[in-house]
């Protein structure tokens, strides 16, 4: 006796797979990559916003059956500033301005964007099963 419903279930399959592959994957990658710039974004150092400001939105990729996703900032210098060691921490940035703040905010930290992503990684199971309604 033949099996009923085959046809019915692969086309299920195809779709499921299909609503995984594209929007599903995409929006929870963007969320993922959202909150890390968000944490991102309060740990690195300030002085005219202009760093904070360059952040571009997360950029989705789908390639081979992969999504990958990236953040980051644009100004010339974020990178070295990400990389610096931050031991000009507290240092005043001009002594003659007192107006121009510490080098490195209280909430400044040196490898801003990985440690957002550090801080974001707990919450990246309970992102997913969200999306997937696992």
């Amino acid at each position: 006796m033949p099996a009923k419903g085959i046809e019915r279930v692969r086309r299920g399959y195809r779709v499921a797979v299909a609503e995984i592959a594209g929007g599903t994957t995409e929006q929870a990658v963007y969320e993922i990559l959202s909150q890390v710039g968000a944490m991102a974004n309060l740990m690195a150092p300030m002085d005219t916003s202009t760093l904070v400001n360059s952040q571009y939105a997360p950029q989705i990729e789908q390639r081979d059956g992969k999504t990958t996703g990236s953040i980051g900032y644009t100004a010339e210098y974020a990178a070295a500033v990400h990389d610096a060691p931050g031991t000009l921490r507290g240092m005043p940035r001009d002594p003659n301005d007192p107006s121009r703040g510490d080098f490195w905010d209280p909430n400044a930290e040196p490898g801003f964007l990985t440690k957002g992503g550090d801080q974001v990684q707990p919450a990246v199971p309970a992102i997913l099963k969200r999306h997937y309604q696992v």
